[in-house]
């Protein structure tokens, strides 16, 4: 199961080197050695061809799909040594008194014998049903178009967005791209070797 995991996200990686777009149905290597994401070392790296004769459509796809997972993996890398550095909520998670950091840290917290209530697991997935649904939606998934593929503001969230001039917004949005992307490898190390047990600098016992 592990391996498998490995695979995919190989594969995932692998089209997120993938660069911004361009307006052509079908593309050569050409057409992208100078995009956002195709940068040095590899340049332009599809090994596994999901950009072979792609058009448009398919090209975002990847891309929103990409920056989803970067996002998501971060956040998880971030929860993965926060907690294990000891700060958890305060309070308690349910009515019976049970209290956040009573629960183990990692894929323990929700799939293994001292996990939180099945009713809190399903809280945690209807609530991220209801941000995939509702909240965390571009062009690439019905939204209205924004500004780039994974443009999550929709009108509401700017931070100072469009303040920046273009230089600093490319330079930004690449910078998202590769932390990302090694977050990705990231939380897929710790995952491998949470079931291996053992302690990591920073991140502590596994």
């Amino acid at each position: 199961m592990m391996k498998l995991a490995v695979l995919a996200t190989l594969a995932a990686s692998a089209a997120a080197f993938a660069p911004a777009s361009t307006g052509k149905v079908s593309t050569s290597l050409n057409a992208f050695e100078t995009e956002l994401g195709a940068q040095a070392p590899l340049g332009f790296y599809d090994p596994l061809g999901f950009l072979d004769d792609a058009d448009q459509e398919r090209f975002d796809r990847l891309r929103y799909v990409e920056l989803k997972h970067g996002r998501i993996s971060q956040l998880a890398f971030l929860g993965q040594i926060t907690t294990r550095a000891g700060y958890h909520l305060s309070g308690n998670i349910d009515g019976n008194g049970d209290t956040f950091d009573s629960f183990p840290n990692g894929f323990a917290a929700i799939g293994g014998p001292d996990s939180i209530p099945s009713a809190g697991t399903g809280q945690i997935i209807f609530f991220v049903g209801l941000l995939e649904l509702f909240v965390m939606k571009d062009s690439a998934n019905g939204a209205e178009p924004g500004d780039f593929v994974g443009d999550f503001r929709n009108g509401a969230l700017d931070f100072g967005w469009d303040k920046f001039d273009e230089d600093t917004k490319i330079q930004k949005r690449a910078v998202e791209l590769n932390q990302g992307r090694a977050a990705m490898m990231g939380i897929l190390g710790l995952m491998v070797h949470e079931q291996l047990g053992g302690s990591l600098p920073i991140v502590g016992e596994m």
